[in-house]
């Protein structure tokens, strides 16, 4: 049997389909799966033993409708049984309609949902978690969701830059929007905590774009810092994690590399609903609950009610006592 799974982006959306990957080969060990990723975000899954064929989905080749009607064309020989579609958004679904193979879907949510949401009628409440919606869209093939146990692959090479450090917890500042952002203040103050308090180092990631914002925290924790954003490549964040004590992050990518390499990882969320994912031993929940939240699906460039409390009140000290609870 082959299969081929879809899941465009983005960082942690790609990992969380690796709990899948795992499931499918214990009850198939025979199966062949083939994944399509975007060029952009395959380092997300590049390595993972459970796929046998990784299939790049380049926008400046493939987009178009044209385009994609001669890449699926192409898919087409590899005469697949079944097509999971795990993105199912317009360029997934494209591929899936020209393929013209029994294709299975995840369903996020019901789109009266997302319009009463969007048009703020309502306030989001996740009905399921993102992998457990997942596993729905594999019910055909008899495997059964027993947890989020995310993998993330890097190799020898992605260890050389960072194998000097030691005795260091991790920061990942960043995301996706605005408003799923902890404050600058909050992590330069919590950097400068942990440093007084276990005499860790304090190592920044994050991209290019996100290195002024590192170097504003480092400067409010006391230059303890030390920034490496824009510096690793997203296999060298995760072998960097893996040697970490732990990890501090926003609802993003990080967050996922950090439970995929099994290093506990502290996420804080404001504008959006944590109930998307599951938390144990490796994921802990940072969350003030404020009467607003959650108020977005996604997040956004700007607390909606312009006060921005859902990140503004959770204090550093409150999750230094997280942290030493756990």
């Amino acid at each position: 049997m082959r299969i081929l799974i879809i899941r465009l982006s983005s960082i942690g959306d790609v990992i969380l389909t690796t709990p899948i990957l795992k499931k499918l080969k214990e009850k198939h060990p025979k199966i062949i799966i083939d994944f399509i990723v975007l060029d952009k975000f395959k380092d997300a899954i590049l390595g993972n033993p459970n796929i046998d064929n990784l299939i790049i989905f380049d926008k400046s080749k493939h987009d178009g409708l044209k385009n994609i009607i001669k890449y699926s064309k192409k898919l087409k020989k590899n005469n697949y049984d079944y097509v999971f579609d795990l993105h199912s958004k317009i360029r997934s679904r494209l591929i899936t309609l020209s393929l013209g193979v029994k294709t299975f879907r995840y369903i996020k949510r019901a789109l009266y949902k997302t319009i009463l949401v969007k048009s703020k009628l309502i306030k989001y409440r996740a009905d399921n978690t993102i992998v457990k919606n997942y596993f729905n869209a594999f019910e055909v093939l008899g495997i059964k969701y027993t947890g989020e146990d995310l993998e993330y692959n890097f190799n020898k090479n992605d260890i050389k830059k960072i194998e000097k450090y030691q005795n260091y917890v991790v920061f990942a500042p960043g995301a996706s929007k605005n408003t799923k952002k902890w404050t600058v203040e909050g992590f330069g103050k919590l950097a400068k905590l942990i440093n007084k308090k276990d005499k860790k180092n304090i190592i920044l990631i994050g991209s290019k774009k996100e290195r002024e914002e590192c170097n504003e925290i480092n400067k409010i924790s006391g230059n303890v810092c030390i920034n490496l954003a824009g510096e690793l490549s997203l296999k060298e964040s995760g072998a960097l994690l893996e040697g970490a004590e732990y990890m501090v992050t926003n609802d993003s990518g990080p967050f996922h590399i950090g439970r995929g390499v099994k290093t506990k990882s502290y996420v804080i969320f404001g504008p959006t609903d944590p109930n998307m994912f599951e938390y144990d031993e490796l994921g802990v929940l940072i969350y003030g609950e404020e009467p607003c939240s959650p108020c977005s699906l996604h997040g956004g460039k700007k607390c909606p009610k312009n006060h921005f409390n859902c990140m503004k009140n959770i204090k550093a000290e409150d999750i230094v006592k997280i942290i030493e609870s756990k």
